[in-house]
């Protein structure tokens, strides 16, 4: 039974070594905010940081994180940088039907974290693997460039 650290806390598991950690997330520790998409890390519903880095948590395996730093929705509000997108993105007003927004936080702070100032295509790089059915995607560059603004 592996040990993986989530949002600072380490969490003894009872997996085996091909599980998604999505469903370590979702189904063992109850860590809902993590969303199933596609299940082929095709939508970014997923979206986790393992060591500051995107992973696509369908697909990603739990083992693959042992002895490894797992950041999740969940977790992000508790960084300076996860409070202020999240702010953000209630200030402009991105969320509609909700279902991404975990993903596209996770995915726009990474960005953040990594390049303070992005431009416009930056940020169209970093995004493109986030899919939003509602179509907030002026709303969303608008919420992270207002984070490099400030």
């Amino acid at each position: 039974m592996p040990d993986l650290m989530i949002n600072g806390t380490k969490f003894t598991v009872d997996t085996s070594n091909d599980v998604p950690l999505l469903w370590v997330l979702r189904d063992q520790l109850h860590l809902t905010g993590t969303k199933y998409g596609c299940g082929m890390s095709l939508c970014g519903s997923c979206n986790v940081h393992v060591d500051g880095e995107i992973v696509k948590a369908c697909t990603f395996p739990a083992s693959a994180a042992i002895g490894r730093e797992i950041t999740t929705i969940e977790g992000i509000g508790q960084t300076p940088m996860g409070q202020e997108v999240q702010q953000a993105w209630t200030e402009q007003n991105v969320h509609q039907c909700g279902y991404c927004q975990s993903g596209q936080i996770m995915s726009a702070v990474a960005l953040l974290n990594g390049n303070p100032n992005p431009s416009d295509t930056d940020i169209d790089i970093v995004m493109f693997g986030n899919l939003c059915r509602c179509g907030m995607y002026n709303r969303i560059r608008k919420a992270i460039h207002s984070v490099s603004e400030s």
